[in-house]
């Protein structure tokens, strides 16, 4: 698996997982839990990530519907979105 996005942006989130489910793009989310527990600091982010056979085609998707990965979200904190 490969790490699509790195944020705490809950409604991004849920837009890009659904945006690529509808693309037929399955991506789950990882430290949904350690984020819950720290308070939802942005010490821990959450993680979306899709399989390594999945992983091009959804940088493109999201690069397509302009919400690639250098995003920077509304309260002005620089989301630290990885495309290794």
């Amino acid at each position: 698996m490969r790490e699509l996005l790195r944020t705490n942006d809950l409604v991004r989130l849920s837009w890009v997982q659904a945006y690529l489910a509808d693309a037929g793009i399955e991506a789950v989310t990882f430290d949904n839990h350690a984020s819950v527990l720290e308070g939802s600091v942005v010490a821990i982010t959450r993680r979306l990530m899709v399989i390594d056979e999945d992983y091009e085609q959804a940088c493109t998707l999201l690069a397509e519907a302009d919400a690639a990965p250098n995003y920077e979200d509304p309260a002005g904190q620089e989301d630290n979105s990885s495309r290794e």
